[in-house]
C-alpha cells in the first residue's frame, strides 16, 4: 500500500511492483465489467469484450500513470458501499425480477386463457351438435304427424318437417374463436416484449448513470479534502493524537466533544443513526413492492393450476330430449272420427346427448411454477443492501482514510487545523 499511495515510486523495483498491482487490479475489473455488460445489462458477447478490454487498457495508463486518478480510483470501491452502490444492486434485483418474473406471470395467464378457449370451443361445438338431435327427433316426429293426417283422410300439408340450418354455421363461429384467441395472444406477447424492453433500457441507463456518478462522486470528495480544511474533519486521528501529545495538550482529546468521534471506531453519531433509518425505510418500500410482483406470480401460477385441474375433471352432462305426443279422442270424436281405427295413437321416444365442456385434443400448455431460487437471489441482494444502509458510514470513514493515505502532508495540516479548533474551544 505504500507503493501504490505514494506520488512517485523511489525507484525501480517500486515502479515495477506499482505496475503490477494495477495491471492485476484492472485485470480483475475488466473481467467484472464484462461479466456486468454481458450477464446483467445483456449487451452481445463481442460488444462486452471490447468495452472491457477498452476499460482495462485505459484504465491501467490512468491509475499507473496519475496519482490523484489512482486515489478516485481507489475511493470508488468503499463508495460503492453507499447510496450509488444500493442502486446499482437495485437495479440489479429489478431486472431480476422483470426478466424471470414479469414473464412466468403473463405464462400462466395465457395457460388460464387456453382452458378459457378450450372450454368455450368444446362446449359451443357439443351445443351446436345438439341441433343434429332436434333434427333427427322432428324429422321421425314429422313422419308420424304426417302418417296420422295421412289416415284420417283429412287435408295435409306437402311437407310436415321442421327444418334446422344451425349446423351449417359452426365453421364461423369456430373462425371468430380463433381469431380472438390468436389476437389476445398478439396482445400479451406485445406486452411482454414491452415490459422487457423498456425496463432492459431503463437499467442500462441506471447503470451508466451510476456509473458516471460514483466516479463524479469520488472525485468531488477529494477536491473538497483538498481544498477545505473543515470538510469531514471531524475524527481522532494518530496524527492529532501526535500532534497533541507534542504540545502536552493530551487532555483535549481525553474528553472529547459529541461531534468528534475514532475513525477506526463503531460508534455512529445521531445524524448518521437517523440516515440509516431512513434509508432502511425507503429499501423497505422497494422490497415490499417485489415482494408483491412475488405473490403476483404465485397466485397466477395457483388460479391456472387449479383452472387447469378442474378443467379436466368436467363431467360429461347427458341431455335428454323427451316427445310425448297423443291424439285426444274428444278430438277425434269431434271430427267424427274412429278412435279405434286408427294406426297411431301415440307417439312417445327419448332422444339422448352429451354435453362435453373439455377434450384432450387441447393444446393447453402446463402452468409454469415459480422459480425459487428467483426468491433466493433477491433474498440475499436484499441482505446486502440492508448491510449497505449501515455499513455507508463507515465506508465513508474509509474514504477519508484513503485521501489521507495518499496526501499524507495535507493529513498533517488538517489535523493542525482540528488542534487549533480544539483549543480555541477548550
Amino acid at each position: 500500500w505504500a507503493v501504490y499511495s505514494k506520488p512517485v515510486p523511489a525507484n525501480g523495483r517500486e515502479l515495477w511492483t506499482l505496475f503490477l498491482q494495477c495491471s492485476c487490479i484492472t485485470a480483475v475489473i475488466g473481467g467484472l465489467f464484462y461479466n456486468w455488460m454481458f450477464a446483467s445489462l445483456e449487451y452481445s458477447w463481442h460488444l462486452s469484450v471490447a468495452m472491457a478490454v477498452s476499460l482495462s487498457l485505459l484504465l491501467l495508463l490512468t491509475i499507473f500513470l496519475v496519482h490523484p486518478a489512482r486515489c478516485v480510483f481507489s475511493m470508488i470501491m468503499p463508495t460503492l458501499g453507499t447510496k450509488q452502490g444500493r442502486k446499482l444492486l437495485l437495479s440489479t434485483c429489478i431486472m431480476i425480477v422483470v426478466v424471470n418474473v414479469t414473464p412466468n406471470i403473463i405464462s400462466n395467464i395465457k395457460t388460464i386463457l387456453q382452458v378459457i378457449k378450450c372450454i368455450c370451443k368444446n362446449s359451443s361445438e357439443s351445443l351446436l351438435n345438439s341441433t343434429a338431435l332436434l333434427d333427427t327427433a322432428s324429422w321421425e316426429f314429422g313422419d308420424a304427424i304426417q302418417e296420422t293426417i295421412h289416415s284420417i283422410n283429412i287435408h295435409r300439408p306437402m311437407n310436415g318437417h321442421f327444418q334446422f340450418s344451425l349446423l351449417k354455421n359452426s365453421s364461423l363461429i369456430y373462425q371468430q374463436m380463433h381469431l380472438a384467441g390468436e389476437k389476445i395472444g398478439k396482445d400479451f406477447l406485445a406486452a411482454e416484449v414491452l415490459v422487457k424492453d423498456s425496463v432492459r433500457v431503463g437499467n442500462k441507463l441506471v447503470a451508466g448513470f451510476s456509473m458516471l456518478y460514483l466516479s463524479f462522486k469520488s472525485t468531488w470528495y477529494l477536491k473538497n479534502y483538498l481544498t477545505n480544511l473543515h470538510f469531514d474533519n471531524f475524527y481522532i486521528t494518530k496524527k492529532l493524537e501526535c500532534l497533541a501529545g507534542d504540545r502536552k495538550a493530551a487532555h483535549l482529546l481525553v474528553a472529547p466533544s459529541k461531534n468528534l468521534i475514532h475513525p477506526t471506531g463503531l460508534k455512529l453519531s445521531r445524524e448518521e443513526v437517523m440516515l440509516c433509518l431512513v434509508q432502511a425505510m425507503l429499501l423497505t418500500v422497494a422490497l415490499m413492492l417485489m415482494l408483491v410482483v412475488a405473490a403476483m406470480d404465485h397466485f397466477a401460477f395457483s388460479v391456472a393450476d387449479t383452472a387447469v385441474r378442474k378443467a379436466a375433471q368436467f363431467s360429461v352432462v347427458p341431455v335428454t330430449l323427451s316427445i310425448k305426443y297423443r291424439i285426444l279422442p274428444p278430438l277425434l270424436k269431434l271430427l267424427q272420427l274412429p278412435y279405434k281405427e286408427l294406426p297411431l295413437q301415440d307417439f312417445e321416444r327419448s332422444y339422448h346427448h352429451y354435453l362435453t365442456f373439455s377434450s384432450a385434443h387441447c393444446r393447453i400448455s402446463p402452468p409454469t411454477p415459480p422459480n425459487p431460487s428467483v426468491l433466493l437471489v433477491v433474498g440475499l441482494l436484499f441482505c446486502i443492501l440492508y448491510a449497505n444502509v449501515f455499513l455507508e458510514t463507515y465506508a465513508h470513514r474509509l474514504c477519508r482514510r484513503i485521501a489521507g493515505s495518499f496526501f499524507e502532508s495535507w493529513e498533517e495540516k488538517r489535523a493542525l487545523y482540528l488542534y487549533k479548533k480544539l483549543s480555541r474551544k477548550h
